[in-house]
């Protein structure tokens, strides 16, 4: 069964990230603590969004350096939290590296991404292989920006809101907007 946080372990957590944040604008070194706690975030949706491991791993730690030398500007009293400003910092480095590479996205790291490795029989990873190929299937017939949804909701683990604010639309339209493509999705997949 989840764990479902109490209000005020959310406060201390947003009084934690703002100390963290505070910190990390007076003395660089300090960013260290956000950048272990994003690290992971980060990287999947980068990982998601790229062609391969290294170019994720090397954008993840561009994206960094840029959050650092931007963080003297970064104001939390403008509502935009943490998260949200440092995962549109990722995104508009996935645009310029599309605008300056043109590489295809490559929904063969699919498994990699989101499903552990796990020791299992022959048979459960073949149909796994191939549940997973058909998902990439529908996944590569989707536009960019629904990808691109998908990506911040499940490999980066944002919130509507804060994908929202990272997107530039209402927190109600990415919520609707997510519950469609995953409805229409689990049609398509369902469906043979």
């Amino acid at each position: 069964m989840p764990v479902i946080p109490l209000e005020s372990d959310c406060d201390n957590a947003e009084r934690d990230e703002k100390a963290m944040i505070e910190a990390a604008q007076a003395d660089p070194a300090a960013f260290e603590l956000l950048y272990r706690r994003y690290l992971a975030r980060v990287y999947r949706y980068l990982r998601s969004r790229l062609a391969n491991t290294e170019d994720a791993a090397d954008m993840t730690q561009q994206v960094f350096l840029q959050a650092l030398d931007a963080l003297p500007g970064y104001r939390q009293h403008e509502e935009i939290p943490f998260a949200a400003w440092l995962f549109q910092i990722a995104r508009h480095a996935v645009t310029d590296a599309y605008r300056s590479r043109r590489n295809a996205i490559s929904w063969d790291s699919l498994s990699e991404v989101f499903l552990p490795a796990l020791e299992q029989d022959p048979e459960t990873i073949v149909l796994q292989e191939e549940r997973l190929a058909r998902l990439r299937m529908l996944l590569s017939k989707l536009d960019a920006d629904k990808r691109e949804l998908l990506a911040l909701r499940f490999a980066a683990g944002l919130s509507s809101p804060q994908i929202a604010l990272v997107v530039g639309k209402s927190p109600a339209a990415v919520k609707k907007q997510l519950t469609r493509i995953l409805q229409t999705l689990k049609e398509q997949y369902h469906a043979r």
